[in-house]
């Protein structure tokens, strides 16, 4: 097989600095070194292992870099919102068309050992968007084509952890960090609260079309779903291009480098979300997230919203001392101004109550028989309603703990 003249890329030339591909071009220019075709071999082996691969894992390999690498053909379809000129487009199928070997032919063509041609790893996987990358492997081979494909996939997906992840944390070094075991959870899964569910989602589908959309305050009662309705959001809507980002209260400070990094992923909507937010009156960070809602000299990206979750409808604590030094000040209302506009910022506040007794119960009966269990009624409200009298009341967090308290004591 001869050599494929990767070193004429023009928009793909990160895979040059590959260790895997370099040393695979290593063993091509030395057919007679075996130590170099199993050090390639090996390493293939190894990606294999750790990501999942099946099939022909160096093609597997290839797809996996072009995806995950920040080449300019992915970094462009990003900053544009999903279009590219007419000749990057060119040179990015030039680019394609030099692959064809890797993409078109049996690793054993290259390495000489049949066993990366058809490999099958430990733990198979193949996430959501890896699927959408099978006509990549199809023939008949058409570089424009495959080409479209990719950006396609750059278009829907992005391109690196924003691809791969759903949600994400912030590293004040590295930026945004992917939150590789993310909750599964999905809005089917959370009973009751219909009419919050919709809300919730209607605002965020209104976010994701473009049209006018707010940032949202979930307040309530402990246990009652708010966070996980937040975050089934970005298991709903992944293949919608929304991205979740939990950012803790210290971390306000550096919203404005938050925003400006997000607003380089510009084919994709992102939720900050601020879980069980609240501030005591000596805590100053709430004035950053007031002005990334509204009101700072820059404004907040088109493609960012902020969701959080509070115990308290107004989040600045306020203590009756509090009420009795606003007699001292000459203008009282700004002090009470000051401490209820936070939670005015968000144009959408969404309730959430603890259930009752039916609601309750119904929830432990959802998840029982979603294991395969169905309790009498009158043994479902017994011991249901000990549970409740034992902890802390009715929600539906201590609904999930009964039932785990349940299937874990059955023989």
């Amino acid at each position: 097989m001869n050599k494929p003249h990767l070193q004429s890329l023009l928009i793909c030339r990160d895979l040059l600095t590959d260790e895997t591909i370099k040393q695979l071009l290593i063993a091509l220019d030395r057919p007679e070194d075996e130590s170099a075709r199993c050090t390639a071999a090996a390493q293939l082996i190894a990606h294999a292992e750790k990501l999942g691969f099946s099939g022909n894992i160096l093609r597997a390999w290839i797809i996996y870099l072009l995806t995950h690498n920040s080449n300019l053909a992915a970094q462009v379809t990003e900053l544009s919102d999903g279009h590219i000129g007419a000749s990057l487009s060119q040179a990015f199928v030039h680019d394609i068309e030099l692959l064809q070997p890797f993409f078109c032919s049996s690793p054993s063509a290259f390495l000489r050992t049949t066993l990366l041609d058809d490999y099958t790893p430990t733990k198979p996987r193949m996430t959501e968007a890896a699927a959408s990358l099978t006509p990549l492997m199809q023939e008949p081979w058409d570089a424009a084509a495959k080409a479209q494909t990719l950006l396609a996939y750059y278009r829907r997906y992005g391109y690196g952890d924003i691809a791969s992840y759903r949600a994400f944390s912030w590293d004040k070094q590295n930026g945004l960090t992917g939150i590789r075991h993310f909750e599964t959870q999905r809005l089917s899964g959370l009973i009751g609260y219909e009419t919050q569910k919709e809300r919730l989602t209607a605002n965020t589908l209104a976010f994701l079309s473009d049209k006018p959309a707010n940032n949202v305050l979930l307040v309530g009662a402990r246990g009652t779903g708010k966070s996980s309705s937040v975050k089934a959001l970005a298991n709903e809507y992944y293949a919608q291009g929304l991205r979740l980002l939990q950012l803790t209260k210290p971390q306000l400070s550096e919203l404005p480098r938050i925003m400006e990094t997000l607003r380089r992923f510009a084919s994709k909507k992102f939720i900050v979300f601020l879980d069980d937010l609240s501030f005591e009156e000596f805590e100053v960070e709430y004035k950053y997230l007031k002005s990334a809602i509204e009101g700072g000299v820059e404004s907040r990206p088109d493609n960012v919203l902020i969701y959080a979750t509070s115990n308290r409808r107004h989040l600045i604590k306020e203590t009756w001392r509090d009420r009795a030094a606003e007699q001292e000040e000459l203008y009282k209302n700004d002090s009470v101004n000051e401490t209820i506009s936070l939670s005015d910022r968000f144009g959408l506040i969404i309730n959430y109550r603890s259930p009752d007794q039916d609601e309750y119960l119904a929830i432990i009966d959802h998840y029982l028989r979603r294991e395969g269990i169905m309790l009498d009624p009158e043994e479902l409200r017994i011991e249901g309603h000990r549970w409740e009298l034992e902890h802390s009341g009715r929600s539906g967090r201590a609904a999930q703990q009964f039932v785990n308290y349940y299937l874990g004591q059955r023989k």
